[in-house]
């Protein structure tokens, strides 16, 4: 049987009210004597009383919970910047409920009504869905704050990474090392951050006076279709020189197709990835990567939708932070593009 203030009332003999103050640190206040407070406590202990924080939240107004939407907790890009606003929320007293979409917007909207239905304070969002109408709605309910994913047409506030930035250095190192024949390997073609990767690689092919030998292709953010675009590409006539993968799940997928192939890196073919993890640290060789400010991200992203939260207005702070190149060994210098 759930244990209540009703049941702990009916054993020990003190009215609901007094259960109630005593269990809520109430009991100088209404003068209630030592006694029965021991009495209480000692039966709320024995038979492991949990309020319920739903309910109190009614009455507060709040239940000090967070949501957070992502969309795959298996990769590590998601699991890092998860840990990094479950570890901030937690640091200032909030419990975070965590989703993950699977990149599927209906899934997304059915983990919001559960978070609403549990009435939590506000909702830290990677959005997977292409419009921001339904959570511009849900905004008007409870604070949101997109992270890492955002929208261009829209007030809502996010924390992202520059990532054109991001898809422009990564190329314009690849073509200071002489590579031409580059194949970029996206994502999600519709989610922002690969839109913005490949506008800035398909820039830097353009300062370069190359855009028509531009090679993108792919379409998830995932080891498989990392590994199918790189036996494609590596089967090709004119196989690339080097791949530009647009996440550190992508690249994994290259890295296996690439040693199936009998190749070897960067011997026979360079290799750039977007994101960081240590892991890529440990890879022979290393790979040269750009990194993304994840704790910054996360911790910003918290900040703005705790300060929503208790100043009761929406927030309109829409950031972009400077990524970081880290270089390593995986691209080799290539003379006359040979």
């Amino acid at each position: 049987m759930k244990e209540t203030l009703v049941t702990i009332s009916k054993r020990t003999g003190f009215a609901i009210s007094t259960v109630s103050r005593v269990l809520n640190g109430q009991a100088e206040k209404y003068r209630i004597s030592s006694k029965t407070v021991e009495l209480i406590l000692e039966e709320a202990r024995r038979c492991d009383y949990t309020p319920s924080l739903l309910a109190k939240g009614l009455r507060m107004k709040h239940t000090n919970t967070l949501g957070l939407l992502i969309p795959s907790v298996a990769n590590p890009y998601f699991a890092d910047i998860s840990s990094v606003v479950i570890q901030e929320a937690k640091s200032r007293g909030y419990t975070v409920m965590v989703v993950d979409t699977m990149e599927n917007e209906a899934n997304e909207r059915e983990g919001i009504r559960t978070m609403l239905s549990r009435r939590v304070d506000g909702i830290v969002v990677v959005p997977c869905g292409q419009t921001p109408e339904y959570l511009e709605q849900v905004n008007r309910s409870v604070p949101v704050v997109l992270i890492d994913r955002y929208f261009e047409q829209t007030s809502l506030p996010y924390v992202s990474t520059d990532n054109y930035c991001g898809g422009m250095d990564a190329t314009r190192m690849l073509l200071k090392n002489g590579h031409r024949n580059i194949v970029c390997i996206q994502g999600v073609p519709y989610s922002m951050p690969n839109r913005q990767r490949v506008r800035g690689f398909l820039d830097a092919l353009a300062q370069e006076g190359i855009e028509g030998q531009a090679a993108v292709t792919g379409n998830d953010f995932s080891i498989q279709n990392g590994y199918i675009e790189t036996k494609l590409a590596l089967n090709r006539p004119d196989p690339p020189t080097a791949i530009f993968a647009l996440s550190n799940t992508i690249l994994l997928g290259a890295v296996k197709a690439i040693r199936e192939s009998g190749l070897h890196i960067p011997e026979d073919i360079s290799l750039v990835s977007f994101d960081n993890n240590p892991y890529l640290d440990f890879l022979v060789p290393a790979i040269t990567r750009i990194s993304q400010p994840l704790e910054d991200i996360g911790k910003m992203a918290v900040k703005l939708l705790l300060e929503s939260i208790q100043e009761g207005k929406r927030s309109q702070t829409q950031i972009q932070l400077a990524p970081n190149m880290i270089l390593c060994d995986s691209v080799r210098p290539l003379l006359n593009g040979r």
